[in-house]
């Protein structure tokens, strides 16, 4: 059996900027033209099944495109891109991601050049970028591959924006970004311990040797499951007593999810004897600096306060184990939950996310499910 004559096309202009491709539909014959302009995805019927006709369709659209994408003012360089992103877009995003926001673009331009173009980035640039910040790029400091994508991500974020902002001339700053389907750098076994129900009681026996404001962070870290950069940024007007529910701002998210979850009995009982201790209410930080009330205390602070209760539970030294560890450990434990609503327990947008990164296979859970098992008869499935 012979394979079936293979449809024709045609393909013109550059891969990447101003490629036209004509080909014939498989069932019906007629001629159909893709390309992509604007950064959208097109497909135009040509109503005719004339080849000839077709190429010549394809090298005006081709040149057409090609028009377009020459500069009719100064090109965009990467400093004039970061410049403008971080003056109409940072201020937008909560104070932890404007930070990061100025200290990528510096660390782009420092690695590119300030005069780079932004419409020459290629895959070797990528790779490049990749190899210096896993070399300790930046002043010397090695870092994995979840810190290098959280870059690059930002780096992204930038291109994709200026392909949708307008650079006064009736166009975009951008046509497309070059960067578009480049892969992300993976770690083939990252670490993501877990905390177990008895180092937890550990740290919790440690914490008023550590800080009373520690023991707080550390409970609403275990009940809620959620970001330690969330915690640390709640106030005492995100609290709700009277219904026993906590608001989480989405400025202060790093999904930007805002949304409110219940308060178990021992987050409320925390957070009730703090507020006798030191009496706050408004708007005013549940974990503010100690120099300055008029901000959150540091991230840095929850830090040192973490590894100081472990040292002090003596808890056994483990690469990745911190606040994160009780994320993990409130998505297994809560694993019986339907999906949706631990994601909004918890503060995940995408249930994948939970999957992939956070539950942990254990024996209890496996065990439960078999004993479960019940037979199905025939008519049932």
């Amino acid at each position: 059996m012979t394979n079936a004559k293979k449809k024709w096309s045609y393909s013109t202009g550059e891969r990447g900027r101003n490629r036209v491709r004509a080909f014939e539909h498989p069932d019906t014959g007629r001629i159909f033209l893709e390309f992509t302009d604007t950064g959208k995805r097109k497909r135009i019927a040509l109503g005719h099944r004339d080849r000839k006709r077709a190429k010549a369709k394809s090298e005006e659209v081709a040149a057409a495109l090609r028009e377009a994408l020459v500069p009719t003012g100064p090109a965009l360089t990467l400093r004039m891109l970061f410049d403008n992103y971080i003056r109409e877009v940072t201020p937008q995003k909560g104070q932890s991601k404007q930070g990061h926001d100025r200290r990528a673009a510096e660390m782009f331009m420092e690695f590119f050049g300030p005069h780079h173009r932004a419409d020459t980035l290629s895959r070797r640039d990528w790779d490049a970028f990749i190899e210096w910040r896993k070399g300790g790029g930046v002043g010397g400091r090695r870092v994995r591959d979840r810190v290098i994508t959280y870059d690059l991500k930002f780096l992204h974020s930038v291109l994709n924006w200026a392909t949708t902002t307008g650079d006064g001339r009736g166009g975009a700053l951008l046509q497309r970004n070059p960067l578009h389907g480049m892969p992300w750098p993976r770690e083939q076994s990252p670490r993501r311990p877990m905390l177990s129900e008895s180092q937890y009681q550990k740290l919790l026996s440690a914490s008023g040797r550590v800080n009373r404001m520690f023991r707080l962070a550390l409970v609403l870290a275990h009940e809620s499951g959620h970001r330690i950069g969330s915690i640390r940024l709640l106030r005492w007007s995100d609290i709700d007593f009277t219904r026993g529910v906590v608001r989480w701002r989405a400025e202060n998210d790093k999904i930007g999810f805002e949304h409110d979850t219940v308060l178990t009995p021992a987050a409320k009982q925390a957070l009730e004897h703090a507020r006798r201790i030191r009496p706050s209410i408004g708007d005013t930080w549940i974990f503010p600096d100690p120099v300055d009330p008029t901000n959150p205390s540091s991230r840095h602070r929850f830090r040192d306060w973490w590894n100081r209760a472990a040292a002090l539970a003596e808890l056994r030294p483990e690469r990745g184990r911190g606040w994160h560890s009780l994320r993990r450990k409130f998505a297994t434990e809560m694993k019986h939950t339907p999906l949706k609503d631990l994601c909004y327990l918890g503060g995940w947008k995408d249930p994948q996310t939970v999957l992939k990164c956070y539950q942990r296979p254990d024996e209890v859970t496996m065990r439960e499910a078999l004993a479960s098992r019940r037979p199905i008869e025939a008519g049932e499935a």
